[in-house]
Order: C-alpha cells, then sequence, then structure tokens
C-alpha cells in the first residue's frame, strides 16, 4: 500500500516543481511581464476549463479538475494532460484495437438473444445494447456455479487445474507468494512437463508490493510464461488505468472470476481486516469463449508474442446439455466512449420493479448513477446495498460514507457485514438477472479500470445468490440516518469535500 501511495506522489511531484519554478521566474526574471503573463494564462485557463466543462465525462470528475487547473493553473493543466484526458492513452488504445482486429470473429447472440426477446423485450433491449457496446455475445449458459466465499472458489479452481489439458490462462489483479499462490503454481509447473500451455499476467501496480521481476523469473524458470500489464511508470499517460480483471481460463471448457484475486487473506489463510467475505463463479459451456478471447487480448496486447491460434479454437460441447438461461460476459474499458458497467447498473435500476441488491466493497458512485439509485428507491424498489464492516482502507471506507446520507434519505438499505471486510461485487434483481464479477462501485471501477463481468438472465445460480446475500445480510448491520451515520453541518461539509476528491480514489 506504501508503494502505490508514494507511485501516486511521485506523479505528481513533477508538476508542482512546474508550478514553483514558473513562480520563481515570475517573481525574479519575468516580473515586469507579470501582469500580462498572468492575463495570457487566465485566458488560456478559461478555455481549457471551457473544454473540459463541454466534454462527455462524469460531473464529479469534472468539479474535481476544474478545482485543481483554477487553483493551480499550470500544474493542473499538466497532470489534467497526463491523467485526466483519456487522449494520451491513445498508444495504448491502438495497441488493443490492433490486436481485437486480429483476432478471429466471435459470431452473434443468435438463439440466446432470441429467446431472451421472446419473454422479456425490455430487458433483452439493454442485452443487446451491451453486446453490441462491448462487442462480446450472448450465450445460452449450459453450466454456472455460484461460490459464496473464496476458499470454496479456490476448491473448485485447484480441481479443474488438475484436469487441463491444452491450456492455462490466469490473469489477477494481485498476486503474492503464499499458500493460495504457490499451491496453484505447484500445479501449473506440473502441467506445462505435460505440455500444457501455462501463461500469467498480472497488473504491475496492484502488485507492486507483492508480486516482482524475481518472482517472473522463477515463473518463467518453471516453464510458466508470466508477463505485468500496463507497467508503473511515474510519468506516464496510462498510469490511471489498471487491470483490475479477475480470470483463470481452462482449456476454453471452464472458466472462473469474481472479486478473489491470488493471495491468502482472499481465502482466509491470513486474516487482516477480520472475515474476508467474497463471491465468485465458474462458468462452463459456450460462454467460457468471450473469457479465452478477453485473455488473448490482454495477452496479445501486452505480452508481444500472440497466443497461437490452435488454442483459440472453441471446443465442441454435448449438444444435450440443457440451457440453463443466458449469459453475457464482457469487459470494461476505460478507452470507449460507453462505461460499460456503470451505463448497465443504471439500465438495470431503471428495470427493476420489486428489488435490486448490490455486493460492493467500496461505494463512490458518479451523480448518474446516484440519481439511478435514488429514482428507483423513490418508486418503491427495495435496494440494498452490503459493505464492509471491517474497512481495509480507512480513508476511503469515510469516503463512501459520505454517501450514505442521500441514499438513505431515498430510502436504500445499506448494511454493514459485522464479521469483516466484505470484497464481493455484484448485484442482483427481480430473481431474473444477475451480475458478477469485478466492478465495484466507485469511480475507478465503473471509469478508470480494465474490468471483467458476467450478467446472467434466467440461470439456476440467481438462487444460490439471492440465498447467499439474505445470509450476509443477517450477519450485517443496518446503517441508519442519525444513529449509526452521523448528520449535521461538520459532516455535511467533510462529507462534501470528500465526495469532490472520491474519483481520485
Amino acid at each position: 500500500m506504501v508503494s502505490k501511495l508514494l507511485g501516486r506522489i511521485l506523479t505528481v511531484i513533477p508538476a508542482v516543481l512546474v508550478q514553483l519554478f514558473w513562480l520563481g521566474l515570475l517573481s525574479k526574471w519575468l516580473a515586469p511581464y507579470a501582469l500580462v503573463l498572468n492575463y495570457i494564462l487566465s485566458v488560456l485557463s478559461f478555455f481549457f476549463v471551457l473544454y473540459i466543462i463541454t466534454k462527455r465525462d462524469e460531473g464529479t470528475y469534472k468539479i474535481l479538475w476544474l478545482l485543481v487547473i483554477l487553483i493551480a493553473p499550470i500544474p493542473g493543466a499538466l497532470l489534467y494532460a497526463l491523467f485526466g484526458n483519456k487522449r494520451t492513452a491513445g498508444p495504448l488504445r491502438h495497441r488493443l484495437e490492433k490486436a481485437e482486429q486480429a483476432l478471429p470473429p466471435m459470431g452473434d447472440s443468435g438463439e440466446a438473444l432470441s429467446a431472451l426477446e421472446e419473454e422479456e423485450p425490455r430487458l433483452a433491449q439493454t442485452f443487446r445494447w451491451m453486446a453490441g457496446t462491448t462487442g462480446y455475445p450472448i450465450r445460452v449458459n449450459t453450466g454456472a456455479t455460484y461460490y459464496p466465499i473464496g476458499e470454496k472458489l479456490y476448491a473448485a479452481m485447484l480441481q479443474e487445474l488438475e484436469k487441463a489439458e491444452t491450456f492455462i490462462f490466469a490473469e489477477y489483479f494481485i498476486i503474492a507468494r503464499g499458500k493460495m499462490w504457490d499451491t496453484m503454481v505447484d500445479i501449473m509447473a506440473r502441467k506445462v512437463t505435460e505440455g500444457v500451455d501455462v501463461r500469467v499476467m498480472y497488473d504491475d501496480l496492484g502488485s507492486i508490493s507483492t508480486y516482482s521481476k524475481k518472482n517472473v523469473r522463477e515463473l518463467e524458470a518453471k516453464g510458466i510464461r508470466c508477463i505485468p500489464v500496463n507497467r508503473m511508470r511515474a510519468i506516464r499517460g496510462v498510469l490511471n488505468y489498471r487491470d483490475h480483471r479477475k480470470m483463470l481460463v481452462i482449456d476454453g471448457k471452464v472458466a472462473f472470476s469474481g472479486g478473489v484475486n491470488l493471495s491468502d487473506e482472499y481465502i482466509n489463510l491470513e486474516v487482516k481486516f477480520g472475515h474476508w467475505k467474497d463471491v465468485g463463479f465458474k462458468l462452463t459451456g459456450p460462454g467460457v469463449e468471450s473469457y479465452t478471447r478477453m485473455y488473448t487480448l490482454f495477452w496479445n496486447t501486452f505480452g508481444g508474442q500472440p497466443i497461437p491460434e490452435t488454442l483459440l479454437t472453441p471446443p465442441a460441447f454435448t449438444a444435450e446439455v440443457p440451457a440453463d438461461g443466458c449469459v453475457l460476459s464482457y469487459y470494461d474499458s476505460p478507452f470507449t466512449n460507453q462505461a460499460e458497467s456503470n451505463e448497465l447498473y443504471i439500465e438495470l435500476l431503471s428495470q427493476a420493479r420489486d428489488y435490486i441488491w448490490f455486493f460492493t466493497p467500496y461505494l463512490m458512485p458518479g451523480d448518474a448513477l446516484i440519481d439511478a439509485f435514488v429514482r428507483a428507491a423513490r418508486r418503491g424498489v427495495d435496494i440494498r446495498i452490503i459493505m464492509p464492516g471491517i474497512p481495509d482502507k480507512k480513508m476511503i471506507f469515510r469516503m463512501s460514507h459520505s454517501f450514505y446520507p442521500v441514499l438513505l434519505e431515498a430510502g436504500v438499505k445499506i448494511y454493514e457485514y459485522i464479521p469483516g471486510f466484505v470484497h464481493a461485487k455484484g448485484c442482483l434483481m427481480d430473481d431474473k438477472v444477475c451480475a458478477v464479477g469485478t466492478v465495484n462501485l466507485d469511480y475507478r471501477s465503473l471509469f478508470l479500470h480494465f474490468e471483467n463481468n458476467s450478467l446472467f438472465y434466467g440461470a439456476s445460480l440467481l438462487q444460490d445468490m439471492k440465498a447467499d446475500f439474505l445470509d450476509t445480510q443477517e450477519k450485517s448491520r443496518e446503517m441508519v440516518l442519525g444513529e449509526n451515520v452521523k448528520v449535521g453541518f461538520w459532516h455535511w461539509t467533510v462529507d462534501g469535500i470528500l465526495r469532490i476528491f472520491a474519483p481520485l480514489c
């Protein structure tokens, strides 16, 4: 955590030094021209502000940058150019687009969409839009298992790793040495000797304090290919855009995802913040192709040598397996015109009739999503959010609390998990739809990170997720305005300041 904070501080120092250098010039050598120069800077700042205002972006994010630029024009403009403006990430976006174009087409949504259109025409519009926006089709679901805790997910992952015959693809935000990861490495190394193609990706910033170049060399010595995604550098326009995705894909037949990273606290072998509550799922059947493609796209973009096409041919699945609803698996990209998951949750909130429930470790949504929560609650939808009772980051937890009053006043129910930390990410609506993946209800997940998510309709795992939610709620305390959620002028002032800076966290 200290290393990550240091990295963010290092990105700000050069801009501050530029401002100090400019002030020094004005006071010593350019004093006679200070009035004219400041006038020119004011005009430039005005057009810079005008540019930000007219951009299509989240309102809170705009306000933050406007404050920074108006208070300190030179460092503010420099920081915005490097980290606030997605155009600076153009080269990475072009690499992703090039890698995408080189992959074979996946086909359309076919019978899965047709069946959904007959049963739920309005919901089918949302699925069709998501498929079109993300480029990932809707597939008939023939097998999905929900895991209400990281330990059970991990046990299933080990079983499937032992069955691998062709390839093992692993991609995680955090990898840390420990029993969890070392056990997986032992299996993967043995599979390499059996001719299985094993590849690992991890986020360079997410694992900056837990996984080193030495660890990578140790993997490669075992025959396991390993690369960091989006290498951490202090002055770089893509620093903000982290790979927060989590997936394990085996032979194109099985995919695992959810909130669980590859570190011992995620399966409660190491206790840091009380009991660690996380969820995940196993997907089998035609829907796995989307995860194989997501992984391949990133490997080919960040890894250099492309994955052989012979590994990418979807396996044949038994036609007799009955359909269990449908699934749309996709990944979020900060480089698209739509914030896919943010828009998806707004859509689901607008369609919910009876209830919509969320798991999230952090609660710092943008204005449009807050409005969707408020509108749905005011028309009588049962909205519940389960949050951690013991935070992993106290400042982020306090920022999350700053969003409680507006939601609670509208009728949203918020619960905090008493035994420990909730790291689960997902939502459940009207016994019809659920989403499980890596997306938090915060600005970074919804707008800045690469994430992955699976949207299920009519699948049996919905009932398992519902039972888990209710069980978790029983172990949680309800948050109430004026009791365990403080109100008053001082708290209102602090909350307002914290909400301005929420997009940075």
